[in-house]
């Protein structure tokens, strides 16, 4: 694998970096050292095998190609692609396609294990996988972001697919982009590989409930926190960073099921009101407008860093990465935080969390219904048949319900956080895992 220059920074560092350990970097961590901590942690605390734990840390197989894309000028672009698969001792990889022009390597590798420790809490049959296109589609036109996604996924073909690896809905991608990769697959396949892409359109196998799959997992975790945490059952102020899948769908589940939505926010600015906000008229003006940005409404306009920091019973980051870092934690005014992006609470905050007595109920299981939801529509094209609604509300429930009392048990034998309670249990999935299938030498 050839390493592309504008990763050198993270994976391992350029000479002249490393001639300078005392310089912090600007964003405190990156996705995958946060990764990677709660992972050394957790194994440490199981007492992995020295041979296993050399094996977990680090990806199956990392690709790493060239994806040309003539452009509507007819100019050629060369564009860069990737896929990382972490770990398959539980199942067949799984994992999502992100489309971003800032997209790097390392952010795919902890992305990848994060997939891998998700589906071991959540008893998903599937081992972690992450895929990325260096593009900026919102610079392109469709025609040429349905090139560059056909010719990523025909570069893949023999490393992709139902039985193999099945992609997943990411940043940049949708139901038509996964629409492109199902096509592209079957095409070469002689034969409608449904089960190769989730996140589809219904009209091709996709599955319902999924446009909000992970805002209604997290809505179970936190109807189970209630008890857990001591937090009102009605009326239980919550803060919301993010107004997009997950946030804007969360935002409008919690209001309709009777929480005081405090907070919410896009990547343009933040609003707070202790009342209250008017969830469906704010997350109306962002589907009209495409931000936050002008919203009229009764509340306090702020920046996303000082919306984490107001008061709160339960705030939930549904956005980006190390979005509480270690002085935001020092400041945040809540009982619990529930992870709704991945990797939102960086290590160091962690800790000071603790210290303060602020719980987590960490990404790998609370905002594991994504991976529920992919696997329902997997199961469902593998059958050649359809669940109603009910029966897919009814075993997501069930999913994220067994994923929630086994790390509470393993957070009582151990007496350790729910980070590190959901991480050991991991850990612990996937090792046994690998134990039992052994090295094919």
């Amino acid at each position: 694998m050839t390493q592309d220059p504008r990763d050198s920074d993270l994976l391992g560092g350029a000479p002249e970096d490393q001639a300078l350990p005392s310089t912090p970097a600007l964003d405190e961590e990156t996705p995958f050292a946060t990764m990677m901590s709660s992972f050394d942690e957790a194994a440490q605390t199981v007492g992995v095998d020295p041979a296993e734990y050399q094996i977990l840390r680090k990806p199956d197989r990392e690709i790493a190609f060239s994806v040309p894309v003539r452009l509507d000028d007819g100019s050629t672009d060369v564009l860069d692609g990737f896929r990382i698969q972490h770990n398959a001792g539980l199942g067949p990889f799984i994992g999502p396609l992100r489309i971003s022009s800032d997209m790097k390597i390392v952010e795919l590798r902890a992305l990848a294990a994060w997939m891998t420790w998700k589906c071991a809490v959540l008893n998903v049959p599937f081992g972690g996988a992450a895929g990325g296109l260096r593009f900026d589609p919102r610079e392109h036109s469709s025609g040429e972001l349905e090139r560059a996604v056909r010719r990523y996924t025909a570069n893949l073909l023999t490393d992709v697919g139902p039985e193999r690896d099945v992609f997943m809905r990411d940043v940049g991608s949708d139901e038509q982009t996964m629409a492109w990769v199902l096509d592209t697959v079957s095409s070469h396949a002689r034969v409608t590989e449904n089960a190769a892409v989730t996140g589809k359109p219904i009209e091709i196998g996709g599955t319902k409930g999924h446009k909000d799959a992970v805002a209604q997992g997290l809505r179970v975790i936190l109807r189970l926190a209630v008890d857990r945490f001591d937090l009102p059952p009605k009326g239980m102020s919550v803060i919301i960073q993010g107004a997009g899948t997950v946030g804007g769908n969360l935002a409008r589940i919690l209001a309709a099921d009777g929480y005081r939505v405090c907070g919410i926010s896009d990547v343009h600015c933040a609003f707070f009101n202790p009342d209250g906000l008017d969830v469906e008229s704010i997350l109306a003006w962002r589907k009209e407008h495409g931000s936050l940005l002008d919203c009229p409404g009764d509340f306090e306009r702020l920046t996303n860093r000082e919306l984490l920091t107001r008061p709160c019973e339960v705030l939930i980051p549904c956005a980006t990465a190390n979005a509480v870092h270690s002085k935001v934690a020092a400041e945040v005014q809540c009982k619990l935080i529930v992870e709704g992006a991945h990797g939102p609470v960086s290590s160091r905050a962690d800790k000071v969390l603790r210290e303060r007595g602020i719980s987590v109920v960490p990404d790998i299981l609370a905002n594991g219904g994504g991976v529920v939801m992919s696997y329902f529509e997997w199961v469902q094209n593998r059958m050649g048949y359809s669940w109603i609604m009910p029966v897919i509300e009814k075993r997501l429930r069930r999913f994220m319900a067994e994923g929630w009392n086994s790390v509470m048990k393993t957070q009582r034998e151990y007496d350790v956080s729910m980070r590190q309670a959901a991480s050991v249990l991991a850990v612990k999935r996937v090792s046994a895992a690998d134990e039992l299938r052994g090295i094919y030498a």
